[in-house]
C-alpha cells in the first residue's frame, strides 16, 4: 500500500511504543515522518530503524521552544506538512484521584491536553493540509482506577477532538483513537506480572500491541477516512461490549 506516498506526518512522542508503531506503518506505506520525544538517544534509535524517511527533533511536548524548533525543521526538511498525530502523553502518578498532588494534575493537563492543542495550532499555522489523529485512551470514557486523572485528561482530549473537528472543517479532519491496555513501557504498571489476569477482561483474550493501534490510526489519517471527522474509535479488544458485573 502507498496511501502516504509523498506525504509528511509529524508524530509527537514517536520514539517508542504506539508512536513508533504508527511511524513504522506510515513509512511502510510510503510516507515520511518527523518524530518528537524527550530522549535523543531513543529518537536516534527509532530513526535508524525507520531509515531515510524519518527524522527527529528532541524536546518536551509542552515546551514552546521545542515546538518552534520542530516546525522550523519540517519547513527546512520537507516544506510541507500533511498529517499530525498527537501521541505525546504522560501519567506521572498512580493511585486514588483524591491523593493526587495538584502539581501532578496540572502537569498531566499541560502535556496531554494543552500541548495537543498547541501542537495543533502551530501545525495549522505551518500549513497542515489533511488530517489529525489524537491518541486518547479508553480511560477517557470510563472510570480508570489508579490512573483517574490521566483518564480525565484523555476525556478532555476526546472532547477537544470534537471541538477542533468542528472548527477546522472542511480544511482538516480531526479524529481520535482510544486504546485499552497496550503492551508498552508506558502502560506496564497496568499488566506487568499479571498479564493473563489483565487479558481476561478482553473478549479477544489478549492485551493490545502497538501495531494494533497503528493500523486504525493510519486509516483515520488516510483518504480512506475522507468522510470521517470528530470521531473517537475505541480500540479495546472488545472490552466495551461486555456488561458490568
Amino acid at each position: 500500500m502507498t496511501r502516504f506516498e509523498g506525504t509528511v506526518t509529524l508524530v509527537t512522542g514517536g520514539s517508542r511504543g504506539i508512536g513508533l508503531a504508527i511511524a513504522e506503518r506510515l513509512v511502510a506505506e510510503g510516507g515520511a515522518v518527523v518524530l518528537t520525544g524527550r530522549d535523543r538517544d531513543t529518537l536516534d534509535q527509532a530513526i535508524a530503524a525507520l531509515g531515510d524517511s524519518a527524522t527527529a527533533v528532541a524536546g518536551r511536548a509542552d515546551d514552546a521552544d521545542h515546538r518552534e524548533e520542530t516546525f522550523r525543521h519540517i519547513a527546512r526538511q520537507h516544506g510541507r506538512l500533511d498529517h499530525l498525530v498527537n501521541n505525546a502523553g504522560i501519567n506521572p502518578a498512580y493511585g486514588p484521584a483524591l491523593d493526587l498532588d495538584p502539581a501532578a494534575a496540572r502537569k498531566i493537563l499541560e502535556v496531554n491536553v494543552i500541548a495537543a492543542l498547541e501542537w495543533t495550532r502551530d501545525a495549522v499555522r505551518a500549513g497542515l493540509d489533511r488530517s489529525i489523529v489524537n491518541i486518547a485512551s479508553i480511560s477517557g470514557v470510563a472510570a480508570s482506577p489508579n490512573i483517574a486523572f490521566y483518564g480525565v485528561s484523555k476525556a478532555a482530549l476526546i472532547n477537544l477532538t470534537m471541538q477542533l473537528a468542528d472548527e477546522l472543517a472542511p480544511r482538516l479532519r480531526v479524529n481520535a483513537v482510544a486504546p485499552a491496555v497496550v503492551k508498552t513501557r508506558f502502560a506496564r504498571a497496568l499488566y506487568e506480572g499479571r498479564e493473563a489476569e489483565a487479558a481476561a477482561a478482553y473478549p479477544l483474550a489478549r492485551l493490545g500491541e502497538p501495531q494494533d493501534i497503528a493500523g486504525p490510526v493510519a486509516f483515520l489519517l488516510s483518504a480512506d477516512a475522507a468522510w470521517i471527522t470528530g470521531q473517537t474509535l475505541l480500540i479495546d479488544g472488545g472490552a466495551s461490549v461486555r456488561p458490568i458485573g
